[in-house]
Protein backbone atom coordinates (compact mmCIF):
# COMPACT_ATOMS: atom_id res chain seq x y z
CA UNK A 1 0.00 0.00 0.00
CA UNK A 2 3.03 2.20 0.34
CA UNK A 3 1.67 4.26 2.95
CA UNK A 4 -1.81 5.09 0.87
CA UNK A 5 -4.26 4.85 3.63
CA UNK A 6 -7.71 6.20 2.58
CA UNK A 7 -10.29 4.16 1.34
CA UNK A 8 -12.73 4.27 -1.43
CA UNK A 9 -15.71 5.85 0.08
CA UNK A 10 -19.25 4.90 -2.03
CA UNK A 11 -21.61 7.45 -2.42
CA UNK A 12 -25.02 4.85 -1.95
CA UNK A 13 -27.18 8.15 -1.99
CA UNK A 14 -25.94 9.25 -5.06
CA UNK A 15 -26.29 5.27 -6.81
CA UNK A 16 -29.85 4.64 -5.35
CA UNK A 17 -30.41 7.83 -6.65
CA UNK A 18 -29.34 7.12 -10.29
CA UNK A 19 -30.72 3.27 -9.70
CA UNK A 20 -34.48 5.48 -8.98
CA UNK A 21 -33.96 7.54 -12.34
CA UNK A 22 -33.25 4.94 -14.25
CA UNK A 23 -36.34 3.01 -12.87
CA UNK A 24 -38.63 6.10 -13.48
CA UNK A 25 -37.32 6.41 -17.08
CA UNK A 26 -37.73 2.21 -18.23
CA UNK A 27 -41.13 2.40 -16.34
CA UNK A 28 -41.75 5.39 -18.16
CA UNK A 29 -43.20 4.00 -21.81
CA UNK A 30 -45.29 1.63 -20.01
CA UNK A 31 -47.35 3.99 -18.13
CA UNK A 32 -47.69 6.44 -21.28
CA UNK A 33 -47.94 4.34 -24.08
CA UNK A 34 -49.71 0.65 -22.08
CA UNK A 35 -52.22 -0.09 -24.82
CA UNK A 36 -49.33 0.06 -27.71
CA UNK A 37 -46.36 -1.97 -25.22
CA UNK A 38 -47.68 -5.50 -26.48
CA UNK A 39 -47.04 -4.64 -29.81
CA UNK A 40 -44.07 -2.92 -29.58
CA UNK A 41 -42.60 -5.65 -27.47
CA UNK A 42 -43.96 -8.60 -30.07
CA UNK A 43 -42.18 -6.44 -32.72
CA UNK A 44 -38.84 -6.26 -30.96
CA UNK A 45 -39.00 -9.75 -30.04
CA UNK A 46 -39.21 -10.66 -33.55
CA UNK A 47 -36.05 -8.53 -34.38
CA UNK A 48 -32.18 -10.03 -35.06
CA UNK A 49 -29.63 -10.24 -31.68
CA UNK A 50 -27.81 -7.55 -34.08
CA UNK A 51 -30.76 -4.79 -34.38
CA UNK A 52 -31.41 -4.99 -30.86
CA UNK A 53 -27.41 -4.64 -30.08
CA UNK A 54 -27.08 -1.89 -31.92
CA UNK A 55 -30.03 -0.15 -30.50
CA UNK A 56 -28.31 -1.00 -26.77
CA UNK A 57 -24.93 0.16 -27.70
CA UNK A 58 -26.25 3.29 -29.15
CA UNK A 59 -28.19 3.77 -25.67
CA UNK A 60 -25.08 3.19 -23.79
CA UNK A 61 -23.13 5.76 -25.82
CA UNK A 62 -25.81 8.32 -25.97
CA UNK A 63 -25.85 7.85 -21.59
CA UNK A 64 -22.36 8.04 -21.84
CA UNK A 65 -22.54 11.36 -23.60
CA UNK A 66 -24.88 12.47 -21.38
CA UNK A 67 -23.14 12.04 -18.37
CA UNK A 68 -19.60 13.47 -19.78
CA UNK A 69 -21.29 16.83 -21.19
CA UNK A 70 -23.09 17.13 -17.91
CA UNK A 71 -19.84 16.45 -15.75
CA UNK A 72 -17.77 19.09 -17.92
CA UNK A 73 -20.55 21.51 -18.35
CA UNK A 74 -22.26 21.44 -14.64
CA UNK A 75 -19.84 19.30 -12.28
Amino acid sequence: MLGYTSAMNFDWRFFLTALGLAFILEGLPYFVAAEKMPKILKMMSERPPSALRGVGISAIVAGLAVIYLARTFFG
